[in-house]
């Protein structure tokens, strides 16, 4: 007898775990199959716990990111060795028939078939792969049911940059955007249904032009008329597409958050060069400067690469001088990784590991030092803090404006609420991350 036979057999109710790796794009897109998964009939379990189905929404910007999903399919088949385990993402997208070949995995779903994912788990339980990729545009977002506070509107995908080291392009396909019209009416349903912030989320926002020519500042403007919508904040944004007209239209209303990420990848303009950025190192202080003008306390995250082929000592240390000088206060720092089809992956001079993590150990802890210097800076001042749950020592935790994570402690629940508060100091919170406390 089939497993599909035997689950249907069983009047008990159907159960789906679901894991999200990488992106806060893959974070709106596992909230919108898992919205799929309640509407027929389904309860979310946590992962690890046994289910019908497990779904796993995977990446594959880096080895570790491949190694840790193959890991998270050992575990999903041994804490639910009859269920339909589903891998999707750019990992599937890429790594097709590998993923397949592995043991327990019965249906494999790329970015561009993974919404369809009902429709495959209905058929019989032999192995599917359908990795077709195309340029159709299928939205995403956090909805009620996922219980997040932060909701993640989907309004882009895929990349035209050709960026030596980035295997996104061919995971992703090409760049195209949600209409504007469209953005606009879901960020209106997300707020009705109590979000008080959305984060716009996709491979290369800074690049959204509507098919009838909007651009981002254009859907700017409209998000920020919405009613019940207090706050907005931009997933990553890439330096080049930063104009002073998008910072102006930012500045006009208190609703965009404080808080950026613009990656740098490297200090140097012949890593840089190599790397096919569209920008050079003058051209990325600018930016930040201009950030800190229009937002003096602002919280600024940035990617760095450590060990990119070719990458000298002197290259690293531009790197790490120019870190060391720019307000950047949101380190994610990644050893160089050789993928596939990228022209990288060809470079010679390719650096040792024990280098590469040298390197990023280096910059790691100029990260924590900067961070905590934002962090400090707060200490008894007036933040605005949108909390979103308990932690394990029992406080109300949410995150500032400028994205420094807020604990307090209170008997109300502070839930979804949006509050001034004083920090008093700043420790290690219950999660072991830099926290500022109010007592």
């Amino acid at each position: 007898m089939s497993r599909s036979k035997q689950r249907s057999e069983n009047p008990r109710e159907k159960t789906v775990a679901l894991h999200t790796l990488g992106c806060r794009l893959n974070s709106s897109e596992t909230a919108m199959i898992a919205q799929g998964f309640v509407d027929r009939g389904h309860r979310i379990v946590p992962f690890g716990e046994r289910a019908d189905v497990v779904f796993i929404n995977t990446c594959t910007v880096t080895d570790k990111a491949d190694s840790t999903c193959r890991h998270l399919i050992r575990k999903a088949v041994r804490s639910s060795p009859k269920a339909k385990v589903v891998v999707a993402g750019c990992y599937a997208q890429m790594e097709a028939q590998k993923l397949a070949a592995m043991e327990g995995v019965d249906l494999v779903v790329g970015n561009s078939e993974k919404h369809k994912v009902f429709d495959y788990l209905d058929k019989e339980p032999q192995k599917i792969v359908r990795v077709r990729q195309t340029d159709t545009f299928w939205s995403a977002h956090t909805t009620a049911k996922d219980h997040h506070t932060r909701g993640f509107l989907k309004i882009q995908d895929g990349c035209d940059y050709v960026c030596s080291f980035c295997i996104i392009p061919f995971a992703r396909g090409r760049s195209r955007a949600l209409p504007q019209a469209v953005a606009i009416r879901k960020a209106q349903e997300m707020a009705r249904e109590g979000f008080k912030e959305i984060v716009l989320t996709g491979v290369n926002i800074g690049e959204y032009e509507s098919k009838t020519k909007e651009r981002l500042g254009d859907l700017l403007s409209g998000l920020a008329r919405i009613k019940g919508l207090d706050r907005i904040r931009l997933s990553s944004v890439e330096p080049n597409t930063i104009t002073d007209e998008l910072l102006d239209i930012m500045s006009l209303s208190p609703k965009f958050q404080d808080h950026f990420h613009i990656p740098l990848q490297s200090g140097s303009d012949s890593i840089l060069k190599a790397m096919r950025r569209k920008y050079d190192v003058k051209t990325y202080r600018q930016v930040i400067e201009k950030i800190k003008t229009k937002y003096p306390h602002a919280g600024i995250g940035a990617d760095i690469i450590a060990g990119f082929p070719g990458e000298s000592e002197e290259d690293f240390e531009s790197t790490f001088k120019l870190l060391e000088e720019l307000p950047v206060t949101h380190f994610h720092v990644f050893p160089y990784s050789k993928r596939q089809k990228t022209t990288a992956a060809k470079l010679p001079e390719q650096i040792p590991y024990a280098v590469k993590k040298k390197r990023v150990q280096a910059l790691l802890s100029l990260g924590e030092k900067k961070f905590l210097d934002l962090a400090k800076a707060r200490v008894g001042k007036e933040t605005s803090v949108l909390f979103e749950k308990r932690n394990p020592a029992g406080k109300w935790e949410g995150y500032s404006s400028n994205f420094i994570r807020v604990a307090v402690d209170s008997k109300e629940n502070l839930a979804n609420q949006i509050l001034r508060v004083r920090p008093t100091t700043l420790g290690k919170g219950a999660h072991g991350e830099w926290t500022l406390e109010c007592f």
